[in-house]
């Protein structure tokens, strides 16, 4: 990063990309004397890519893709990456066709799919395709554990696939898949369009969703500190005038530019009310919410049982480099518990005891003893 040439920062069209977008719309990366250059990306893959190979200074990433990346079980090398922001919390939300939707019933609950599932399994039919944005995903991981809830091993009773968060409409309207489980707003534009039906947001399943984060490399953060410190104060200063409920029509305006977004501003209005892009500390990068992640990728065998997850949690999310900004701007330390309340179905997640939380969640992959 520097302030002599303009930076690149890499986004996918979803509302929770809003902070990025509104700080460059307002001004505020100007205000912090960037260049900042917006980089419209299509697929997390690409994200991902551009991000090792240095062609991208900083993006929105999935919160799991930035601890994958960074242990090198993302599909690369390790490329170790810091997480000083979070972007927003309960982002994810599992939509089924609305051929499906009528058949299983309804209920914010997978048990209607596990009947019909069981039935296809009895007539000997093929199992049904559901979508996720990227297998090291929250989306990901709140559809297993949708699913795992009622009974359905997600790696055995359906077929999970993946597709770029644009594209879910396309391929529910075409029966190529039969649900899946993205951002907004890509369920209220498929409800919009008669192909799906919203059956459960994440917030249902895991209160305040850690989801979406703003990730640099480790070295460009070590490298250019105060270039960081300016991006971080611009970005927290956009989530802030996001969050605020009188700003909510323009920033679907805004966001709806085909440059951003490119929906309908009326969808996009539809789909911002379960976000939270800033309040309550929803920006701090807390350890705890990469600890439970790092349980979950566990727990479906995506990294070793070995993981000692609160070393990767703490080094890779750092909200040192957060709580310098957010002083800066005259915004409270972020609080960082150690444990989070109302997961893993009501109990309470200790971040010093998340391989063990891993190891015993049911259709887990983690051997046992």
């Amino acid at each position: 990063m520097s302030q002599g040439r303009p930076l690149k920062l890499g986004f996918i069209p979803l509302d929770d990309a809003a902070a990025l977008i509104v700080a460059r719309e307002l001004g505020l990366f100007a205000a912090e004397g960037l260049q900042v250059e917006l980089s419209r990306e299509m697929s997390w893959a690409t994200i991902r890519d551009k991000m090792a190979f240095g062609a991208l200074d900083g993006a929105h990433m999935l919160a799991p893709l930035a601890l994958a990346m960074s242990m090198g079980v993302a599909g690369l090398d390790s490329a170790p990456l810091a997480v000083p922001l979070a972007l927003g919390l309960n982002g994810p939300v599992v939509t089924l066709a609305s051929r499906l939707a009528a058949t299983v019933g309804p209920g914010p609950g997978a048990e209607g799919l596990a009947r019909l599932l069981a039935r296809r399994r009895e007539e000997d039919a093929s199992p049904i395709t559901l979508a996720v944005v990227f297998p090291f995903s929250a989306h990901s991981y709140v559809l297993r554990d949708w699913l795992a809830a009622a009974g359905v091993d997600p790696d055995r009773d359906v077929r999970l696939t993946v597709a770029p968060p644009p594209r879910m409409t396309e391929l529910l309207s075409g029966g190529v898949i039969e649900g899946f489980c993205v951002g907004e707003p890509w369920n209220a534009a498929a409800e919009a369009a008669g192909a799906g039906t919203i059956v459960v947001r994440g917030s249902a399943i895991w209160p305040r969703m850690p989801d979406k984060v703003f990730a640099v490399t480790e070295a460009r953060a070590a490298a250019e500190p105060e270039v960081l410190q300016a991006l971080l104060r611009a970005l927290i200063r956009a989530a802030a005038w996001a969050d605020a409920p009188g700003n909510r029509a323009e920033l679907a305006a805004m966001l709806a530019q085909p440059t951003c977004i490119g929906v309908d501003a009326g969808v996009i209005g539809r789909s911002l009310g379960d976000i939270v892009f800033h309040a309550d500390g929803a920006n701090a990068p807390l350890p705890a919410h990469a600890g439970w992640l790092l349980s979950q990728m566990m727990r479906w065998g995506h990294i070793a049982a070995s993981t000692d997850i609160p070393a990767i949690a703490s080094r890779v999310y750092r909200p040192d480099l957060f709580d310098t900004a957010a002083r800066s701007l005259g915004l409270p330390q972020a609080d960082l518990p150690d444990r989070l309340e109302g997961y893993a179905g009501g109990k309470t997640f200790h971040l010093d005891a998340a391989a063990r939380h891993a190891a015993e969640a049911p259709f887990s992959r983690v051997p046992k003893g």
